[in-house]
């Protein structure tokens, strides 16, 4: 393991897995520029860390955003991609505007965060694109087809992404975690089970972020599955 101080962009970092995974890098010493649409709800306060707002599913500003982002941020060596919703229900019940929205945010956002710090990358002495997935990008399931196409999307954009890497610096990794007890569940009808053993918690995510960004050069982990020993899922009242 190597512990060369980074600057990382976490994408989501106001809750959830994009939170622990700033308060861990943080910790490691690391700098961390926190993405979020609202920067009001951050509670991280730390010298080393520095918010900024953007909202990743305004596509039509994306671009002059991300422009505006690099200029202020130029030692940016790696990103933490945390930020995504899910939605759930049979297609049917979608509408048309549901599924632009819903992919738009997970998949087409971060496609272009990639391209825009992608030649950047390539000219530094390393850096990382790692991608939180999803289990839902491993197999489908009944009334994720959506969710599961941003997942899968993430997935082969990662696989192929690497390839196309493979001669540079740049280093392309993806976590695929199973159900982690988040804030990812308060509005959808369902949720990980209580017990221990039942569930993943942010921290488990943020670990594996931390132990790609802090692998020696040279090597690339290419992709890590992460899920709690007995899965249960539970629906609320």
């Amino acid at each position: 393991m190597q512990f060369i101080k980074r600057t990382i962009l976490v994408t989501g970092a106001s809750s959830g897995i994009g939170q622990a995974c700033a308060i861990s890098l943080l910790r490691q010493g690391h700098e961390v520029i926190g993405l979020t649409r609202n920067c009001a709800q951050f509670i991280i306060s730390h010298p080393k860390f520095t918010p900024h707002q953007t909202d990743l599913s305004d596509l039509k500003n994306l671009s002059t955003n991300l422009k505006t982002l690099a200029t202020k941020f130029p030692t940016i060596d790696g990103i933490v991609f945390a930020a995504g919703r899910g939605e759930f229900g049979h297609l049917e019940e979608f509408s048309f505007s549901q599924i632009q929205e819903l992919m738009n945010l997970n998949f087409i956002s971060i496609s272009f965060l990639a391209k825009h710090f992608l030649p950047a990358f390539k000219r530094k002495a390393l850096s990382d694109l790692i991608f939180i997935g999803s289990e839902a990008a491993l197999k489908g399931s009944r009334k994720g087809s959506i969710y599961c196409a941003s997942k899968f999307a993430i997935r082969g954009f990662s696989q192929a992404l690497r390839e196309e890497c493979a001669k540079s610096n740049v280093r392309v990794s993806l976590i695929n975690p199973g159900m982690v007890k988040t804030e990812f569940f308060d509005h959808l009808n369902f949720e990980p089970g209580d017990e221990e053993n039942q569930h993943l918690v942010a921290n488990d995510v943020a670990d594996a972020a931390a132990y790609i960004i802090n692998a020696r050069a040279g090597i690339v982990i290419d992709e890590i599955n992460l899920n709690p020993a007995n899965k249960v899922i539970q629906f609320k009242k």
